[in-house]
């Protein structure tokens, strides 16, 4: 176990914005942390980082209660930049912030802007990087210092198609050799390279566990019902069928209490005399399942 928080509290004045919250990581884990804005995301990486101390609760890392920065590499949401300095002059300076080693620092400087696609641009002044260059440039001044813990905040949120693509490749190949925690709203990024996803909304932890089994905890199946006959007045009287929606007095999306219900649905309607014209599986997404947890 790399990382393990134990319920974290932090109240600002009067608004509590994390809530006993815990979460734990392994070596080499990439960890999303989900939820909407203002959940609480930002300040628990902050505390997980060092950045913030936590009014109660405790964090372990790497055996200890306290934090090695040392060890640990932080790209906020908004990176701040010297407008006037160089890509190659910004890296040095981060890296003697970080206490790299002057004369392994150069070939580490040469290494990671090659690793953040930046060779051709090291001589370039910041201010005239495009924000998905900046965003790599972050990441390339994060990883510097070697560490065993990277912590990203909204790293591609900002970014158009192309950067956000960039940024998750490059997560994906750094997850390889590092623990990953980053946070995000987007499902969608978490799905591209996460092992487990810890949701959280209003500062309390809503859900916490392998991505797979979001789908499976929090959707159920939902289906489609189609007849000649006119529907609303019959289907919502069986205590098998549940949230049940009507597009049309003859249309139904509905969910069953158990999946063998299917097969009772069905005789019932042939025993009715309902003429079915469709009756089909609703696919639902990873995304619907999110929704619905953030939703209750």
């Amino acid at each position: 176990m790399i990382l393990s928080a134990e319920k974290l509290v932090k109240t600002f004045k009067l608004h509590t914005a994390v809530d006993q919250v815990n979460i734990t990581m392994k070596e080499k884990e990439c960890v999303a942390l989900l939820g909407p804005n203002g959940s609480g995301k930002t300040t628990t990486l902050k505390m997980l980082s060092g950045l913030l101390t936590p009014d109660s609760g405790r964090i372990i890392f790497l055996g200890k209660t306290n934090i090695n920065r040392q060890h640990i590499g932080y790209l906020p949401q908004y990176p701040s930049f010297f407008p006037w300095m160089t890509a190659e002059q910004y890296l040095h300076f981060s890296g003697n912030l970080s206490g790299v080693p002057k004369k392994i620092l150069r070939e580490r400087v040469e290494e990671m802007l090659a690793f953040a696609g930046l060779e051709d641009a090291k001589k370039k002044q910041i201010g005239g990087f495009s924000g998905g260059m900046k965003q790599r440039l972050g990441l390339a001044q994060a990883l510097l210092h070697k560490p065993k813990l990277l912590i990203l905040d909204e790293p591609v949120s900002a970014l158009d198609p192309t950067g956000r693509r960039d940024v998750l490749m490059m997560m994906n190949e750094l997850k390889t050799k590092m623990s990953i925690l980053f946070s995000t709203h987007v499902l969608h990024d978490a799905e591209q390279i996460c092992d487990d996803i810890v949701v959280l909304k209003d500062g309390k932890v809503k859900w916490a566990g392998p991505l797979s089994s979001l789908k499976r905890d929090h959707l159920g199946s939902s289906f489609i019902l189609e007849t000649e006959e006119d529907l609303k007045g019959w289907l919502g009287t069986r205590k098998y069928v549940k949230d049940v929606f009507f597009p049309t007095p003859k249309t139904a999306q509905f969910m069953l209490e158990k999946p063998n219900d299917r097969n009772r649905l069905l005789t019932e309607c042939m025993e009715n005399g309902l003429t079915i014209t469709r009756f089909s599986i609703l696919e639902q997404t990873l995304e619907d399942a999110y929704m619905e947890l953030i939703q209750e």
